[in-house]
Formats: structure tokens, C-alpha cells, sequence
């Protein structure tokens, strides 16, 4: 923890209780510095409550029981952890728990509530007040490719050749944390080489569906049926008009005649539609012929920063979009589904596929399985390489975000916890063993 933060956020209280002869109890406050003794607020580096200590002293003269009361505020959370990360043999959590689910389920039995509207999507309708949310991420998401494009031809990118590990350096980092084949062998060192941009944006895919709320994709239909980007897709189903990739729009709720079949309503009674108002361009992908370096440092500067505004503009817009448009992920594998319930295709390779054969366990999806973040290790200095004894003292920050802090846009408040810019880095190893 920097000592210079601690000075400004650290505010020292002692309440003493004073008992004499013949004397009522009185009450004191002192002031302490609050330099002083902080070797016992270590524990509180990853968090920003209020903490009580208590200290007994005594003297021969009187009985003295001070408080020490320290209170540390901070508007954001320092040297926060990075997501937990599951190996292949382990299954994702539920967003929420299932016994809180059951627990809720089990209030509205005894309290008899009543059931909530119906979203427009599961009757299948079209949400029009999200419809410009959904332009506005399909373009977000073109944006930040096309300028990561760019931006890689002046930010060195790393990619390890045997696993999916990536670093933004011009030297990759030396630790021992490849896990790709014959990683026993090279001690886990990795083997790095020019990333590309799907090292970056994962090209995470799900099938398009020409009607959402339709029966379930079969296993005999999953190569007839096209894949294309999963952010894509959610856009799609929110409203975006693709010609390439049709689907169904209803003006009318659809009518349940059970619990899992219904039928369309009769829409020819409706008036002619009203000629829509003219929907936002659609931006495309620059092909990599095409794709142009920046021409000065100021150019460079003004193009990470729009990058930087894009993903916050795609990640945030997504996440409103998922509240009501269902996306299913699973549980063993990174598949992911955009519909209201996952695909019957048994093509789960995952751990112990063979037991569940094939087929996907489809929970609730959260913003990182639709976007993942992919997160690299932050490099204070360009100039001088991670040395392996200080992994500890390094933050990590998604790819997309170190790109463009290297190329000299400012970081974003919401990063820098993991990122550790309040811890100090040792200048040499022995340094860093005297750090307790």
C-alpha cells in the first residue's frame, strides 16, 4: 500500500476512558499519527471499510481503556482480485446461488404473489426503445476492431504459440504459466508470436436463429444452421436488420395453447406498417489490406481513446440488452446461446462430456461469458520488461484496455484496482524480499 495514499485516507481516533479516586468517568479524545503503527492495517489492502481497534493499556496511577477507532475511506476499491479463474475439470457458477433461487421460489408459494408482466420478448415482440441500444453496440463492436486493427501496427502484441495466453509488450512476459501441450516439457514457458486480432475479441459464435421463440435446434440441424458473432446475434433478436441474416418480426403476441407450444396471432387485421423512420448507418470491418497505421502520436492518442469510449459503449450497452433478452451459456464450455433456451446439438467436448453425451449445460450467461475480457498483465514501463521474482507486485487489465493505455490514453477509474496502481514496484529483488 503507498504511504502517500494511506496519509490522505487514514484518520486516527483514541477514545480513552479515565477512572480515579472519587472521580467520575471522563472521556478524552486524542489524536495519533497517523504514520504511526500502520504494519496492522496490511490485511485491509483489497478493502475500504471501517475497522475498530482496541488497545489495553495501564498505568499505576489511573485505569486507562482507549479505543483506537481507524476509518479508511476510499471511493474505489485498491489491488482488487482478478476473476477467479476455472480450470476445465470445474463447472461455472450460477450468477444466482440456487438455493437463493429456491428460497424466492419458495416466498412467492407462501405469500402468494402475483406473477410479474410478461417482457415483450418472451411473447415475441420487439422491444423499441432498445432498438437504437442495439445499433449503438453492433457499431461500438465494429469500432473497437477496426481501430484495435490499427493500433496493433504501433503497439507490440505477444501471443503464446501452444496455449491462449496473450501479452501487450514488445517482449512477452517470462513467467511459467503456459498450460497448452507439452507444457511440462518447456517448464511452462511460453513461445510468443504475433497476436492477431481474434487473440484479442474472441470470435465467440452462436447460431442465428430466424425465430427466436421457434423449436429448439436439433442435433441432425447443427451444420445447417449459420454461426455468426454471439454480440451479433443479441443484436439481432433486439432489432438490427441484417439482409444477410433474416428473422422473424411479430406484431402481435403470440398465443400459448401450453405449457411449451403456441400459436401466432392473425395479424392480417392490422393497418399497413407505417414507413420506419430511417434507422443509423451500420458500420463494416476494415479488411487487413486496407487497414492503415496512425500517422502521428496525436492520432494515435485520439484513437485509443475512442477505442477505450467503444468497449465501455458495446460492454455496457450488451448488459442491457441481456436483462431482457435471454443468453444461455454453458456450464463446462464456452458455448453460448441467445434465446430463451440453449440448442439440443451434442457438441460439448468439455470434462466428462461423454457422461452428459455431448450435450451442454445451459445456465443463465453474465456479461464476461458474452464478452470475455481477456485479461493481460499491465506493464508500468514499456521499456523495461517483468522481471518473474515480482509477479506478485504486477496488475492485470483486459487486453483491450492495455492496448490502449500504451498508446497513451488515460485509464479508466474501474481498471485501475486490478491494475495495482497504488502498490509500489521494487526496484531489485532484494528489495521486494524485505516487503512483508
Amino acid at each position: 500500500m503507498d504511504s502517500g495514499c494511506l496519509n490522505s485516507i487514514v484518520t486516527t481516533t483514541v477514545l480513552v476512558h479515565i477512572k480515579g479516586r472519587n472521580q467520575q468517568p471522563k472521556c478524552r479524545i486524542l489524536r495519533c499519527n497517523p504514520q504511526l503503527n500502520l504494519s496492522s492495517l496490511d490485511s485491509l489492502k483489497q478493502t475500504c471499510s471501517g475497522v475498530a481497534l482496541e488497545l489495553k493499556l495501564k498505568s499505576p496511577s489511573e485505569k486507562l481503556c482507549p479505543v483506537q477507532v481507524v476509518h479508511i475511506r476510499c471511493d474505489h476499491p485498491q489491488n482488487a482480485d482478478l476473476p477467479r479463474y476455472y480450470s476445465r475439470k470445474e463447472k461455472k457458477p450460477f450468477p444466482i446461488p440456487i438455493v437463493e433461487l429456491r428460497r424466492a421460489a419458495r416466498d412467492r408459494m407462501k405469500n402468494r404473489l402475483p406473477k410479474r408482466r410478461v417482457p415483450p420478448p418472451k411473447i415475441g415482440l420487439v422491444i423499441k426503445s432498445l432498438v437504437p441500444v442495439a445499433y449503438n453496440v453492433y457499431n461500438a463492436r465494429i469500432t473497437v476492431i477496426n481501430n484495435l486493427k490499427r493500433l496493433m501496427k504501433v503497439v507490440a502484441v505477444n501471443g503464446c504459440k501452444w496455449c491462449n495466453e496473450i501479452h501487450v509488450g514488445p517482449v512477452g512476459h517470462p513467467f511459467k504459466s503456459c498450460r497448452g501441450s507439452k507444457a511440462s516439457q518447456r517448464k511452462g514457458h511460453h513461445e510468443w508470436g504475433k497476436a492477431v486480432i481474434e487473440d484479442i475479441i474472441v470470435p465467440l459464435e452462436a447460431y442465428h436463429l430466424y425465430d427466436r421463440l421457434g423449436k429448439r435446434i436439433s442435433h441432425e440441424e447443427r451444420f445447417s444452421i449459420p454461426r455468426i458473432p454471439a454480440v451479433v446475434e443479441l443484436c439481432i433478436q433486439a432489432g438490427v436488420d441484417i439482409p444477410e441474416y433474416p428473422t422473424k418480426r411479430r406484431r402481435k403476441p403470440i398465443i400459448w395453447t401450453g405449457k411449451n407450444e403456441f400459436v401466432d396471432a392473425d395479424e392480417s387485421e392490422l393497418p399497413d406498417p407505417e414507413p420506419e423512420s430511417p434507422k443509423p448507418p451500420m458500420l463494416t470491418e476494415i479488411p487487413y489490406p486496407e487497414v492503415e497505421p496512425p500517422s502521428s502520436t496525436e492520432e494515435t492518442v485520439l484513437l485509443a481513446e475512442e477505442t477505450l469510449e467503444a468497449w465501455e459503449k458495446m460492454r455496457v450497452g450488451a448488459n442491457k440488452l441481456m436483462k431482457m433478452y435471454p443468453v444461455r451459456v454453458c456450464g463446462y464450455c464456452p458455448e453460448v446461446h441467445i434465446g430463451p433456451s440453449g440448442h439440443k446439438a451434442q457438441n460439448c467436448g468439455a470434462h466428462k462430456h461423454q457422461q452428459r453425451n455431448g450435450q451442454h449445460g445451459w445456465q443463465t450467461a453474465v456479461l464476461d461469458d458474452l464478452i470475455p475480457p481477456r485479461y493481460v498483465w499491465h506493464v508500468p514501463d514499456v521499456t523495461q520488461p517483468l522481471q518473474r521474482e515480482l509477479r506478485s507486485f504486477y496488475g492485470q487489465a483486459p487486453a483491450v484496455v492495455e492496448i490502449c493505455v500504451q498508446a497513451g490514453a488515460e485509464v479508466p477509474e474501474q481498471y485501475k484496482p486490478t491494475m495495482r496502481f497504488d502498490v509500489g514496484i521494487p526496484s531489485s529483488i532484494k528489495e521486494a524480499e524485505m516487503v512483508v
